[in-house]
């Protein structure tokens, strides 16, 4: 499954959740530095760039309340809708399983989804994920084996170099990657471990669907 741009590793500056807020901040610092009957040209022109920051501050408050499944953020609802694409175990020589980055910062989420669904279970991988104000895209790790959904952390940095882009082509046909996943640790703090030797599988064209 080729693709003819490579996978993006930030988002875009105008799709950065704090951009309009800067743009705003700024526009209105600006006005309190112009003087109306020193240049009302340039005064005026501020209040109109102010003015359209405000509406495209409010426009995209309210596109980022609509419900979306994942959100902004990489994170799912639920599975419902989805396209999962399975990826189970494969005997391999080479050693596939991997350590989930940022666990630390997941750990109510990664219990709950040890208590619902138990240590063995799986792990939907969700690109163009990311941190709260990060403009870093990250591939997302949500586990799924309980009653919905839980973000617990991302894939690290040399598992995801190895295959976002795999990843992000299924992601650009609706369909996301699900894995097996293991909870270890009998109390916090939490670990999570994935297992993605079946990736290669569908790398080369083997998808359980």
């Amino acid at each position: 499954m080729g693709k003819s741009m490579p996978a993006p590793r930030s988002k875009p500056l105008l799709a950065w959740e704090p951009f309009p807020f800067l743009v705003l901040f700024v526009l209105l610092l600006a006005t309190t530095v112009v003087r109306p009957d020193a240049a009302p040209w340039a005064f005026w022109l501020l209040v109109a760039l102010t003015a359209a920051a405000a509406v495209v501050l409010v426009v995209s408050l309210v596109r980022s309340s609509r419900p979306a499944n994942p959100d902004q953020w990489g994170d799912l609802a639920s599975l419902d809708g989805l396209t999962l694409i399975d990826a189970p175990h494969v005997d391999r020589k080479v050693r596939t399983v991997v350590p989930v980055a940022d666990v630390g910062r997941h750990q109510p989420s990664i219990e709950l989804a040890r208590l619902h669904g138990g240590a063995e279970q799986q792990a939907v991988l969700v690109p163009r994920a990311s941190r709260w104000l990060s403009r870093r895209y990250r591939v997302g790790v949500q586990l799924v084996g309980g009653n919905r959904p839980r973000h617990a952390g991302f894939l690290g940095s040399g598992a995801e170099e190895r295959w976002v882009e795999l990843l992000d082509g299924y992601r650009d046909r609706g369909e996301y990657v699900r894995v097996p996943a293991l909870v270890t640790g009998a109390s916090r703090p939490f670990g999570v471990e994935l297992d993605l030797s079946g990736l290669p599988y569908l790398e080369s064209g083997t998808a359980t669907a």
